[in-house]
């Protein structure tokens, strides 16, 4: 039997337990009388005897109960609000060595000389002190070098502009040396922010060193250089951000200097944006593989107004100098962007963004240089015509519609539709080859597609529309065709029969009611147009071949309904 030292020993050690668990205990609750008290005490005293460990999640729920949603808004608000005290405080500090440059000079304390040493040293002492701060808080302590530079690069442009104390040379090394240092901070202190100053810094100094645009060689060389080193930084911090700003000062600036310095040299200019297209592109798919980390979908669309640029200035160049190599050297760069996206492809899997990227660029290149430019226009409807069983094959083969990315289906339909209104309207057909079959062949083809399309679900919604275009193309081929309005109307009321009777047969009442369109404009037709110049013998043909189709269509769709009805109903 247990002494009483023994029990109150044993009492003691579980007191001690109880004491040990609590801080991994979550915050008491509200008394709960359905809880008895006794239950956490008899739970302690089963428990094995081992100190508990306190991760660092139960030690967050002690020291604050509520942590989850509410901590971490309080924690980005915080930030936000010292981002914003910071970006503050810099500015501020840049300001004030402005206005004390600027007392110093109205009250006569200081030169130019000094003026500009001022500044620099103030540049300095920004760049220094953010350095000092990087250990207590790097991101906060970044803010101080940034405002550093900007004084550095108004200092430097100052001295050359203003007061013309320093040349080119030393101007272009002086601007050249600031932004190598502020992509060196930027990866010291891991913020983009630094590259793109120096993005700006070095895109930007040949237009404020006019000497420094006197050769149009010389521009090439420093932008194209520039572009590289902005292209390895960017795949060196892991971020696209910096070469897509690059990449479009580069395109931007260079052809604005250009086109002021020396327009007639555009083999120059030819030559920068071919190597600045190569640069970029490099880039881009070298990010993507180095980082193993494929284009999203929003970074796509950042770099899709960029390639759209570049086609334009490299279109607008050509077509100037040398016309009957634009389209061919547009499509090139088609063919040049598909083989670099199919060698990412290759190394880094399915790639559905820059896919989408690469056929939006095709489908502009196509639409604008190969249709609009090299295809001729008397070719036009029947290339158009072969657009609908090419897509069909492609779409057979691939077993699936969503893999024609969007682009290129709008291609296909903004082509398509171009040429149907023509052929249906019979504008600008009368140089085309068998113009007149041309609307009997486009009505075919599209009731091929009306059939083919109710077989793939996914493509069901555009059935209804090839029936009804359809039959506007078979319309219009009996215009063009036929002499004579009874033949016309003949026609006409023979297609929408022969509808109703394949509908009954098929059991396709959208068929059916496709027939519909054509009785209506028929009789419109006749009402509108045929009766008002006929003769009496012509009148009476005409009433009778409509009274008699629409009686009998009448008669026939009505078998349709019903025979759509019985089979809904079964």
């Amino acid at each position: 039997m247990k002494t009483l030292e023994e029990r109150l020993a044993q009492v003691e050690d579980r007191l001690a337990r109880i004491e040990q668990l609590l801080p991994a205990m979550p915050a008491a609750r509200p008394a709960d009388a359905s809880a008895p008290a006794a239950e956490p005490a008899a739970a302690a005293s089963q428990a094995p005897a081992q100190p508990a460990v306190a991760t660092p999640a139960m030690t967050r729920r002690v020291i604050d109960p509520q942590y989850g949603t509410a901590t971490r808004s309080r924690h980005e608000s915080t930030l936000s609000v010292t981002q914003i005290l910071g970006w503050t405080g810099a500015t501020a500090l840049v300001l004030a060595v402005a206005y004390l440059i600027r007392l110093a000079l109205d009250a006569g304390w200081l030169t130019p000389e000094r003026q500009l040493g001022v500044a620099v040293l103030s540049g300095f002492a920004l760049i220094g002190a953010g350095l000092k701060l990087r250990s207590a808080d790097k991101q906060y302590a970044s803010l101080l070098p940034a405002g550093g530079l900007v004084v550095l690069f108004l200092s430097i442009y100052g001295a050359h502009l203003y007061y013309h104390f320093i040349g080119v040379p030393l101007a272009t090394g002086a601007v050249i040396l600031t932004c190598l240092a502020a992509l060196w901070l930027g990866r010291l202190f891991e913020s983009e922010l630094y590259g793109l100053f120096a993005v700006v810094g070095s895109y930007s100094a040949p237009f404020l060193l006019h000497t420094l645009a006197g050769s149009v060689v010389d521009l090439v060389i420093y932008f194209s250089a520039w572009s590289v080193l902005f292209c390895l930084y960017s795949i060196w911090i892991g971020n696209r951000r910096t070469y897509l700003l690059a990449a479009y000062l580069a395109l931007l600036g260079f052809h604005l200097l250009w086109s002021r310095m020396a327009p007639a040299e555009w083999g120059a200019a030819f030559t920068f944006q071919a190597l600045q297209f190569a640069i970029f592109l490099a880039g881009a798919i070298g990010f993507s593989v180095r980082r193993q980390r494929p284009m999203t979908r929003e970074e796509a669309m950042a770099h899709l107004p960029l390639l759209l640029i570049f086609y334009a200035l490299q279109y607008w160049l050509l077509e100037r100098h040398v016309p009957a190599f634009a389209p061919w050297i547009a499509l090139g760069s088609v063919a040049v962007l598909l083989g670099a996206h199919l060698v990412a492809k290759h190394a880094l899997g399915a790639l559905p963004a820059s896919a989408m990227l690469v056929s939006a660029y095709a489908a502009l290149a196509l639409f604008h240089a190969g249709y609009m430019e090299l295809l001729p226009a008397a070719f036009a409807p029947w290339v158009a015509l072969l657009l609908l069983p090419a897509l069909g094959v492609y779409i057979r083969s691939r077993g699936e519609f969503a893999s024609l990315s969007w682009p290129i289906r709008a291609l296909v339909a903004v082509i398509f539709a171009i040429n149907y209104q023509r052929v249906v309207l019979g504008a600008g057909v009368s140089d085309v080859p068998a113009h007149d079959l041309l609307a009997l062949l486009y009505a075919a083809a599209l009731y091929v597609a009306y059939v083919l399309v109710r077989r793939m679900p996914a493509m069901e919604s555009f059935a209804t529309v090839a029936l009804y275009v359809g039959q506007v193309a078979m319309m219009s081929a009996a215009v063009q065709i036929l002499d004579g309005r009874l033949a016309v109307s003949l026609a006409w009321g023979g297609v929408a029969l022969a509808c109703l009777a394949l509908a009954f047969r098929s059991g396709d009442k959208l068929l059916g009611k496709s027939s519909l369109l054509i009785f209506a404009a028929s009789a419109a037709k006749v009402m509108l147009f045929d009766l008002s110049h006929a003769s009496p013998l012509v009148r009476i043909g005409l009433l009778a071949v409509l009274g008699v189709t629409l009686y009998a269509g009448g008669w026939m769709y009505k078998k349709v309904d019903l025979l759509d009805a019985k089979t809904t109903a079964g």
